[in-house]
């Protein structure tokens, strides 16, 4: 079951999106479990290097570049961290376009 579906959120959406490229880490070790966009993503099976894999993932994903002083901790920490991140990534790199 895909986390997307889990998280009752549709795969069009950053949330959706996130969650799917968490559940694929997950995949990769053999953890099939539900998780919330809140819930804590060392918690729920991630390591440290998935988190490494998780920035470039997401990255590839919404084609930005996440700057290296917001690769943080508390930016990773769940799907609803990591979709407010990205949110206002690209809410600047909106900005920066149309300026």
């Amino acid at each position: 079951m895909l986390a997307s579906t889990i998280l009752d959120l549709p795969s069009s959406t950053s949330e959706g999106k996130i969650a799917k490229v968490v559940h694929k880490l997950l995949l990769d070790h053999s953890i099939d479990r539900t998780f919330y966009v809140q819930d804590d993503l060392r918690e729920v099976g991630l390591t440290s290097l998935d988190m490494a894999s998780l920035v470039l993932s997401v990255e590839a994903e919404f084609d930005l570049m996440i700057p290296e002083r917001e690769i943080t901790p508390a930016n990773f920490r769940s799907v609803s961290t990591i979709t407010k991140l990205v949110t206002a990534l690209l809410n600047s790199k909106t900005h920066a376009v149309s300026a």
